[in-house]
C-alpha cells in the first residue's frame, strides 16, 4: 500500500502524537505549527516539519497542502482559528479533514464549516486517530506495549467465508485473533474452525509490525 499524504496542524500534545504515529506507520506527514520554538524542537523528530499559520490560506498552498489526502487540524484552544484552518483545508480541496475540538459547540461549528470527521481526544488518543487514518477497516487500536498492540478490524472481503485457521494470522503475522464481535454476541477464544462472517470484528492482538503487515495485505 502506497503512502498517503497526510498535512498535521497544530503540533501540541495531541497532534504531536498524530504525526509521529503517522510517520512511523510509513506515512508522508507535513507537520505545521505557528510556534517556531516547537517547530525546532520537532525538526529533529519530524522529517518536514513547518512554521505555518493556517489560517493564511495562501501560506498552506505555497506549502503544498492542495496535495494532501487527509488533513487533521490539531490546533489548540483557539476555536476561531481551527475553524479558518477548516475551512482554508476545504477551500484547497483536501479530501478528508479530521479536526479536534474542545467542546460541542465547537465541534458542531467545525462539522458546519466542512470537517468530515470531528474528535474529543486526550493526549493518547492521537495514536488512535492516527492508525484509524492509515487503515479503514480498523475501529479501535490501543497500545499494549512499546512493540505490541491490540486492535479492532472489520473483517475485510478476502477474509470472509474462511476459517480462523486457513487465515493463519497467526503463522503469517505474529497476531492472534482472541475474539470475535458478530452483531450482539462476543466469540471470546474463537476455535481455529471457525469461519469468519460479513460485518465480523475481529479482535487481534500481536507486534505492531506483524499487525501493520497484515493491514497493508487486507
Amino acid at each position: 500500500m502506497a503512502p498517503r499524504f497526510f498535512v498535521v496542524i497544530g503540533l501540541g500534545r495531541f497532534g504531536t502524537a498524530v504525526a509521529r504515529t503517522l510517520v512511523a506507520e510509513g506515512q508522508t506527514v507535513l507537520a505545521l505549527d505557528q510556534d517556531m520554538a516547537r517547530v525546532q524542537e520537532l525538526s529533529h523528530v519530524l522529517p518536514r516539519v513547518a512554521r505555518c499559520d493556517a489560517t493564511d490560506i495562501e501560506a498552506l498552498r505555497v506549502l503544498g497542502v492542495p496535495g494532501a489526502d487527509t488533513a487533521v487540524v490539531a490546533v489548540g484552544d483557539s476555536v476561531e482559528a481551527s475553524v479558518l484552518a477548516t475551512v482554508n483545508l476545504k477551500e484547497l480541496g483536501v479530501r478528508r479533514v479530521v479536526a479536534k475540538a474542545t467542546s460541542k459547540a465547537h465541534g458542531k461549528a467545525l462539522a458546519r464549516c466542512g470537517a468530515d470527521r470531528v474528535v474529543y481526544p486526550q493526549r493518547d488518543m492521537g495514536i488512535r486517530v492516527a492508525h484509524n487514518l492509515v487503515s479503514a477497516n480498523v475501529q479501535d487500536y490501543v497500545r499494549l506495549s512499546d512493540s505490541h498492540s491490540m486492535v479492532e478490524m472489520v473483517a475485510t472481503p478476502g477474509m470472509v467465508g474462511r476459517s480462523l485457521v486457513e487465515l493463519a494470522l497467526g503463522r503469517r503475522y505474529g497476531v492472534n485473533v482472541v475474539a470475535i464481535r458478530r452483531g450482539q454476541r462476543v466469540i471470546v477464544s474463537p476455535r481455529a474452525e471457525e469461519v469468519v462472517q460479513e460485518g465480523d470484528v475481529l479482535v487481534l492482538i500481536g507486534s505492531d509490525e506483524g499487525i501493520r503487515e497484515m493491514e497493508e495485505a487486507s
